[in-house]
């Protein structure tokens, strides 16, 4: 079991995230006998998952909704499938325009170096 701080560090959050994500009901942690919070391993690999899914721009919401849904119990399994899809669908178009993004980018890099060759 870890600590608050234990768990921030190796999260890379800050502690203050972490009651937040409690305060929202996305992780609950135990409490040991002073009523402090203490984080296992399973509480540590969903809080990577949570993170992860932040990183790409799942709403809190979101986020939120599949957590309750989980602790609903496995009646809940197709919700959960189906909210994960739309989130990975999304991922992809996320992909696709960086893609397109990152090309337009080389053309205008490929300009400017040029340009300056020229200048010179």
């Amino acid at each position: 079991m870890h600590t608050i701080g234990e768990t921030a560090e190796m999260l890379g959050i800050s502690a203050h995230t972490l009651r937040y994500y409690e305060k929202e009901q996305i992780i609950t942690p135990a409490r040991d006998a002073s009523g402090d919070r203490r984080y296992n391993d399973s509480h540590i690999q969903w809080l990577q998952f949570v993170i992860k899914l932040k990183e790409t721009q799942m709403p809190i919401v979101t986020i939120k909704k599949y957590a309750a849904l989980f602790l609903e119990g496995d009646h809940t399994t197709l919700d959960r499938l189906s909210l994960l899809e739309e989130h990975r669908l999304s991922i992809q178009n996320q992909i696709e325009t960086l893609k397109t993004v990152d090309e337009i980018l080389e053309h205008k890099i490929e300009f400017y170096k040029e340009f300056i060759v020229k200048q010179k």
